[in-house]
C-alpha cells in the first residue's frame, strides 16, 4: 500500500525524523486558512499529492514567495492533470495539496531502504547526488550509489549508520544528525512493517540541518492488518478502479497494457503464464492469481475483472489443480459465463487435482473455448487466436 508524502513526512517525524513544517488541504481555502496559521514563512513549497514520482519535472512542485503567490499557484495545481514517468500517459488528477515552510538548501542527498528479498535483509540505498534526476545519477554515473545490507534486528548499529551515510561526507555535528536520522528510518521501516523509505532529497541545509525534503513509503499488504492506523492512510482515489475491486475478493490482480488477460493459481505460474506470452511476441494484460483455494465465487469474479479491460482481446487460464481444484475453478468460468458475455478466445489449460472433472465441466457447456495440453501449446493457440 502507498501513502502520500504528507502522510509519510508525519510517520518519519513520530520516529524522530527531521521533517520540514507543513500542512495539507483539499481546498484551495483550506490551504491558504491552514498555510497563514501555522507555518512560520513568507516562502511556501507547494507540492501535489499523487502516488508517482517526477512531480517536480512535471509541474507539480512550485516555490512560492509569498501568500498571494501561494493562492494563485494552489488554484492552477488543485484540479490538475500531472502527467510523469511513473503516472502514464493518462496522468493522474491532483486532488490535494501540501504546502511546507522553504528550506535553505546547501546539498542534496539520496537515501532509501527497501527489503532485500534475496539476502533476507534490509538495503540502505545512499548517494551523495539526489534530487529530481536520481535515476540519471543511477544510469550514468552508478559509482556515486552504494548499497548497505543490515540484519533485521530490533535497532540498527552506529556502525551500519555510518557506512550508509559514508558517501555523504558530513562534518562532525551534520553527520550526527544523519546518523540519528538513519535510526528514525530504521525503526519506522521495521514498526510499520513498511517495504520501502525513499527521501529524495534529504538534504543539508545552510544551517547544517539534516532535513527529509521529500517522503515516499509503502507498506507490506500482508502486514496491515496490524497497523489499522495505516489502513486509515489509504486513498481510493490514487488506485486503480479494477485493482480496488479485485481486493474485495482478495485477488492478487495488477493491471498491465497488454491484450491477453491472465488467470492463473500461485504467483510463480502466473509470472512463468507472463513471460511465455511475452515469448510468443504479444503482452499479458494483468497479473492476476486467484489463490489456491479459490471458490466459484473468486472464479467468477476474476474473470468478470479480466473482461472489464477493453484491450483484453484474448484469456488464458492456466491453472494446476493442487490446493485449488480444476473442476472449481471450471465451475466459476461456467457461471460467469451466464453473467456476461464473453467475446473474446478463451483458452484453458488444466492440470493436477481434479482435471478431468474440470475439463468435462468445460466441455458440457455452451462456451466457445479452446483446450491446451501444457502451458507452452496454450501460449501459441491464445497468441494465434487474437491474430
Amino acid at each position: 500500500m502507498n501513502i502520500h508524502e504528507h502522510q509519510a513526512k508525519q510517520i518519519l517525524k513520530k520516529f524522530g525524523a527531521n521533517v520540514p513544517e507543513g500542512i495539507f488541504g483539499f481546498t484551495v481555502d483550506e490551504v491558504i486558512t491552514k498555510a497563514k496559521l501555522s507555518l512560520k514563512t513568507n516562502k511556501f513549497v507547494l507540492k501535489a499529492q499523487i502516488h508517482a514520482g517526477g512531480r517536480g519535472k512535471a509541474g507539480g512542485v512550485k516555490i512560492l514567495n509569498n501568500i498571494d503567490e501561494l493562492n494563485k499557484a494552489a488554484k492552477e495545481l488543485l484540479g490538475k492533470t500531472l502527467v510523469t514517468h511513473q503516472t502514464g500517459p493518462q496522468g493522474k488528477e491532483v486532488k490535494r495539496l501540501y504546502v511546507e515552510e522553504s528550506s535553505n538548501i546547501e546539498k542534496e542527498f539520496y537515501l532509501s531502504c527497501l527489503v532485500d528479498r534475496a539476502s533476507s535483509k534490509i538495503a540502505f540505498i545512499s548517494s551523495e547526488q539526489g534530487g529530481i534526476d536520481i535515476e540519471e545519477v543511477a544510469r550514468k554515473s552508478p559509482d556515486k550509489i552504494i548499497t548497505t545490507k543490515v540484519e533485521v534486528l530490533e535497532d540498527i548499529s552506529v556502525s551500519d549508520c555510518e557506512k550508509i551515510i559514508e558517501i555523504f561526507k558530513l562534518k562532525e555535528e551534520p553527520k550526527k544528525q544523519a546518523i540519528d536520522l538513519v535510526k528514525s528510518i530504521y525503526k519506522a521501516f521495521i514498526n510499520t512493517d513498511a517495504s520501502m523509505i525513499e527521501i529524495n532529497p534529504l538534504i543539508l541545509t545552510k544551517e547544517e540541518k539534516i532535513v527529509c525534503l521529500d517522503a515516499k513509503m509503502n507498506f507490506d499488504d500482508n502486514a496491515l492488518f496490524k497497523h489499522p492506523e495505516i489502513i486509515k492512510l489509504r486513498d481510493l482515489n490514487e488506485e486503480n478502479t479494477t485493482e480496488i475491486e479485485a481486493s474485495k475478493y482478495d485477488l492478487a490482480y495488477i493491471k498491465l497494457n497488454g491484450s491477453i488477460g491472465c488467470m492463473v493459481n500461485g504467483a510463480g505460474l502466473a509470472m512463468a503464464t507472463m513471460d511465455i506470452i511475452k515469448l510468443y511476441g504479444q503482452e499479458p494484460a494483468n497479473f492476476l492469481d486467484v489463490g489456491g483455494g479459490a471458490s466459484k465465487e473468486k472464479v467468477s469474479a476474476a474473470l468478470k475483472i479480466i473482461l472489464s479491460d477493453k484491450n483484453v482481446k484474448g484469456i488464458l487460464i492456466n491453472i494446476f489443480g493442487g490446493i485449488m481444484r480444476c473442476d472449481v475453478l471450471a465451475q466459476g468460468v461456467v457461471d460467469a459465463a451466464k453473467e456476461i458475455n464473453i467475446s473474446v478466445p478463451l483458452v484453458v489449460r488444466l492440470a493436477g487435482t481434479n482435471f478431468k472433472e474440470g475439463k468435462k465441466i468445460l466441455d458440457n457447456s455452451s462456451l466457445k473455448l479452446i483446450s491446451a495440453e501444457d502451458l507452452d501449446d496454450a501460449a501459441k493457440k491464445i497468441v494465434d487466436a487474437i491474430k
